[in-house]
């Protein structure tokens, strides 16, 4: 697999990571020992970025993958962790909570977890409303010079909020969520990003599965949080299953799925964009996998532009009230 800068001052990362997620329980109930077969056939594959958050499955998934790592050497893997989002005893979302005290007790608690010295990336999963960004960030700034970090990354962040946390200290990514169908970031932050040299690791490049070609609605389980996904509810998710049927033949015209069709136009928007896989399988890890090297010409991009235009999705990305939260929705 191939590797790239992540920003002007980040490390060289594969040019897939591999975000694990849904190996917590998001998607509902996931198999374990198939979650840490998948890791292990990520890092096989070259894959060296692994993406997670604290609060999947408040630590679960920080303890699957010191589980999957145990056998392999430190500086073979990036971490890239998340820090900041509350959950309640019953899986509930509760709020933020960037201050500093609280991101170093989070941090000293996931290099528990983890079983590592430190963390490669460490970046706030939503801003804080009640704490300024250069806090946050100055207090990771420290942890990097105290050795228990190396670099900062930023998540769902707007322009303004980018610009004075790079104030600070350097930002090597902000993780997004970016697809054929979630576009917003193309207006202003990607732009802003490049200017400010900072890379792009794309979350849902699959637009949570919608655009995998592999869902139905008869595939929703207990505890997956698409039930309550403005996509996917009636009124909206038969649009956008028609909008996938009309890119499941533009794939099968060019020899690709339609998983490998979107992944590959995510990567066709620029080098210093990492798409983050979120396959729970190995066979969805292999068929993503697939789309590496794929280069789609100038005539499938117009295809595609055609077939999706910009706005073509219905439904929003996060439910109204998380879409309030979101820095980077804010005009």
């Amino acid at each position: 697999m191939s590797s790239v800068s992540l920003g002007r001052t980040g490390p060289r990362v594969s040019s897939f990571g591999l975000g694990c997620m849904g190996m917590s329980g998001m998607y509902g109930p996931a198999d374990r020992a198939e979650s840490i077969a998948t890791i292990h056939a990520a890092l096989e594959s070259g894959i060296t970025l692994l993406d997670t958050g604290d609060f999947y499955g408040s630590g679960h998934n920080e303890l699957l993958i010191h589980e999957a790592l145990r056998a392999h050497p430190r500086d073979a893997v990036l971490l890239s962790v998340k820090f900041g989002a509350l959950r309640d005893p019953a899986n509930g979302w509760v709020g933020n909570d960037t201050r500093p005290a609280a991101m170093k007790n989070f941090l000293a608690y996931s290099l528990q977890r983890l079983g590592v010295d430190y963390i490669d990336i460490y970046r706030p999963a939503r801003l804080d409303p009640q704490v300024p960004i250069e806090d946050t960030v100055g207090a990771i700034a420290e942890m990097v010079k105290a050795g228990y970090v190396r670099y900062i990354g930023l998540s769902e962040v707007g322009v303004d909020t980018l610009r004075r946390a790079a104030a600070v200290h350097p930002i090597c990514d902000l993780q997004i969520e970016y697809s054929l169908v979630s576009r917003g970031i193309e207006d202003a932050i990607l732009p802003a990003c490049r200017e400010l040299g900072i890379g792009i690791t794309a979350y849902g490049v699959l637009s949570r599965g919608l655009i995998s070609g592999h869902w139905s609605p008869q595939a929703s389980r207990a505890g997956d949080f698409r039930a309550h996904s403005p996509r996917f509810q009636p009124g909206n998710v038969e649009r956008n299953l028609a909008l996938v049927e009309s890119l499941r033949a533009l794939a099968a015209a060019r020899g690709l799925s339609l998983a490998q069709l979107a992944i590959a136009w995510v990567t066709a928007q620029g080098a210093d964009i990492v798409p983050l896989i979120g396959a729970r399988r190995r066979a969805q890890l292999h068929e993503a996998l697939a789309a590496q090297g794929q280069r789609l010409d100038a005539e499938t991009l117009a295809a595609l532009a055609r077939a999706v235009p910009r706005d073509a999705i219905a439904g929003t990305r996060y439910a109204p009230a998380q879409m309030a939260l979101l820095d980077s929705e804010r005009a």
